[in-house]
């Protein structure tokens, strides 16, 4: 990705409809100094965003710190992250990349710590290699991508994965807060009672317990506010599921590859303590931007009432607003 890709001027004017964020040099200046920055290793961990490689700072920060892991590492294939790129390498030195990481990261966990690692189909393979050998492996979630280039030779890629981990068999899973509202197509009655759903003015709706196939994720795109110019950034709904599910209000939050910010923004917007790392300053800037706007802004795109809602149901969400 150029580096004028990120320039405060757009060369043609946007659509009203376009929300995504986009920072300004006066963003910019503003939110430099909010990164974090420090030489020695701190008894405390730092709540915020470090502007490095997280291999190297890994060393600086406190040992079991951490309830909840998401790593979201580059994939195995070649990406332009704005100034920086990732080069695909064989699936051995990929895995091995990937194990590297994980032992470095691995003593700034709890014993009781949770681990998410994303990946595609291609990476999903190092990915357990790597993972376990350090971990409990549980399980693995997929999730639909909607957008996706067609392929004339191959199947369309149109999913990616999420492997679930654990340090030990000691850790936090509340089924409870990750439910998945969806319209009820056949309604059951018992005794005339409406059987395992409720009848509404937005009509007849089912709370599911979560799986680990899902297909109600939204990619971030350019009429979403969470939207940014970062190329595989993560939906803060994807994250809101792991967080809610695996970590408990004031819990510890880490993500080493943050991105443009989605782990540390969903933290903060669900009342965890959060701290992200990212080697693009403009990414982190991104970060610290949306952390910004999660001040004044806690909505998460398909969370409403306290539940998941399956897509397209976003008339019976506003509807649930209005009648709560």
């Amino acid at each position: 990705m150029k580096e004028d890709s990120f320039e405060s001027v757009d060369p043609q004017p946007r659509s009203r409809h376009n929300r995504s964020i986009k920072l300004t040099e006066d963003d910019r200046h503003r939110l430099r100094s909010r990164l974090l920055s420090f030489a020695d290793k701190k008894s405390e961990p730092p709540i915020g965003t470090i502007c490095g490689n997280c291999l190297v700072w890994v060393d600086r920060l406190p040992a079991k710190f951490v309830d909840l892991l998401i790593l979201d590492p580059p994939y195995n294939l070649t990406k332009d992250f704005n100034q920086l790129r990732f080069s695909k390498r064989t699936v051995e030195e990929y895995t091995g990349w990937l194990e590297g990481a994980i032992a470095a990261l691995k003593p700034l966990l709890k014993t009781t710590a949770s681990v998410y690692i994303c990946g595609d189909w291609f990476s999903s393979g190092s990915i357990f290699a790597a993972a376990a050998n350090h971990f409990i492996v549980r399980n693995r979630i997929t999730w639909e991508r909607e957008k996706g280039r067609g392929a004339k030779a191959n199947w369309k890629n149109a999913s990616e994965d999420i492997w679930f981990c654990t340090v030990s068999d000691d850790y936090t899973f509340n089924v409870d807060a990750v439910k998945l509202r969806r319209k009820v197509l056949a309604p059951y009655r018992q005794e005339g009672v409406p059987k395992d759903w409720q009848s509404t003015k937005q009509g007849n709706f089912r709370d599911t317990h979560p799986s680990n196939f899902w297909t109600d994720i939204t990619i971030p795109f350019w009429s979403m506010p969470e939207n940014t110019s970062h190329p595989t950034q993560k939906s803060e709904k994807a994250i809101a599921k792991l967080i809610l599910a695996s970590s408990n209000p004031g819990d510890f939050v880490f993500d080493p590859f943050v991105g443009s910010g989605t782990s540390s923004v969903v933290a903060k917007k669900l009342g965890r303590h959060y701290l992200g790392i990212d080697q693009d300053e403009e990414f982190c800037l991104l970060a610290e931007r949306r952390l910004e706007l999660a001040e004044t802004s806690t909505a998460i795109q398909g969370f409403v009432d306290g539940v998941f809602w399956e897509r397209n149901t976003l008339a019976y969400q506003k509807g649930r607003r209005e009648e709560g």
